[in-house]
């Protein structure tokens, strides 16, 4: 059995990999891929 603080953790990653593939899909429909980059380069850039 998983503790109750590793399954609220594992639980969140899981809530916060969701929704960034939602936004993702959300934006990828609306800006070329060309736009895309460097968005995704700024953000990993922080």
């Amino acid at each position: 059995m998983m503790k109750p603080s590793s399954y609220s953790t594992l639980t969140m990653v899981i809530c916060l990999i969701y929704l960034m593939s939602k936004w993702i899909s959300t934006y990828s429909e609306h800006l070329p891929s060309i736009g895309i980059l460097p968005i995704v380069a700024s953000l990993l850039g922080r």
